[in-house]
């Protein structure tokens, strides 16, 4: 599979990356087999991207992702996880996870972008991962937090990176206004960015794209199928857009765009993956995947060539902006 440096670094990520929020029970209940079987599967493909986070079942995602990737060589892989959030013991009581993940409450998150906190939280991670190096890290979810996470824990990351403890350093961020000040004022190599280059949400281009694209800085492109709208065919009614249910208007802007795609032989969750990708400053896309059979239709759809005229039909139809796509 093709791969794309981040920024200036030496650090080199697949274009599909693997997403591990489902892993970490996110929407459904997730045993471990059924998680070793997505791994292996993406794996299987060409995957060789894998992004995780503390926050993704209080540690499950890391400690199945860690599980699998420590019996393969440690130079054939990428790693980022993402700090911002400690994982503090506590009793669940018989009680779930309250952010929505499908595990017990066995840890509570406290939020901590210091220096102290920074460092802390890696080594929990390599800990709970079993492997002795990241080599992405992001700050995560840190629009409420966003002075605390510039003043502190962007130095942090820095000289993490300057020490040689981790090759990139960013931040996992869906606030395109936040993310652009952060690409403008600090060293950044590499943004994860939830949500806002997608077929139905162009709102990274307004700054944020144009600021990485002027400085260098690579970007990670998640949530593109906009909490699963964009992920099938024919969206319907019930579906979900930015994690809350689609108005029948944003339904049926999706469901034109399909009839652009179809014209043309192909699907709407395929040009839903190739739709990032057109921008320069977009080295990757990271696609959740919790399931063998998800990750072997990620692969499929990602393998194919979405035709040019698809592009340049959105963008007469306007469906979506013209620097959207730069057609060739």
């Amino acid at each position: 599979m093709e791969t794309k440096r981040l920024g200036r670094t030496d650090v080199e990520v697949t274009r599909l990356g693997f997403g591990g929020g489902p892993l970490g029970g996110l929407f459904a209940p997730l045993d471990d087999d059924t998680a070793a079987g997505a791994l292996a599967a993406a794996w299987d493909g060409g995957i060789r991207y894998y992004d995780t986070s503390p926050h993704y079942g209080i540690g499950h995602s890391e400690r199945r992702i860690g599980e699998f990737l420590r019996s393969r060589p440690r130079d054939s892989y990428v790693l980022s996880t993402k700090v911002g959030r400690l994982l503090i013991p506590q009793d669940p009581d018989g009680k779930p996870d309250p952010a929505g993940f499908h595990v017990p409450a066995a840890h509570r998150r406290v939020r901590d972008f210091t220096r102290d906190g920074i460092r802390r939280s890696v080594e929990d991670s390599l800990e709970r991962m079993g492997l002795d190096r990241i080599d992405v890290l992001y700050l995560h979810d840190a629009e409420e937090y966003f002075d605390d996470a510039l003043r502190d824990g962007y130095p942090a990351l820095a000289q993490l990176r300057a020490e040689g403890i981790v090759g990139a350093i960013g931040a996992g961020m869906y606030d395109t206004a936040l993310l652009t000040t952060l690409v403008r004022e600090t060293d950044v190599d590499v943004v994860m960015q939830s949500g806002r280059h997608t077929l139905l949400d162009h709102s990274a281009l307004d700054t944020f794209l144009p600021a990485c694209e002027e400085r260098g800085v690579s970007v990670i492109a998640a949530s593109i199928f906009n909490s699963g709208l964009l992920a099938v065919p024919r969206p319907a009614e019930g579906a979900y857009f930015d994690y809350e249910a689609a108005t029948p208007e944003v339904v049926e802007r999706a469901n034109r765009i399909a009839d652009v795609c179809e014209a043309h032989g192909v699907t709407l969750p395929q040009a839903a993956m190739a739709f990032p990708l057109r921008h320069p400053a977009v080295a990757g896309i990271a696609v959740g995947m919790r399931s063998a059979e998800e990750a072997r239709t990620n692969l499929e759809s990602f393998a194919v060539k979405v035709p040019t005229q698809v592009w340049a039909d959105l963008r007469a139809a306007g469906l979506v902006r013209p620097a959207a796509i730069r057609v060739d």
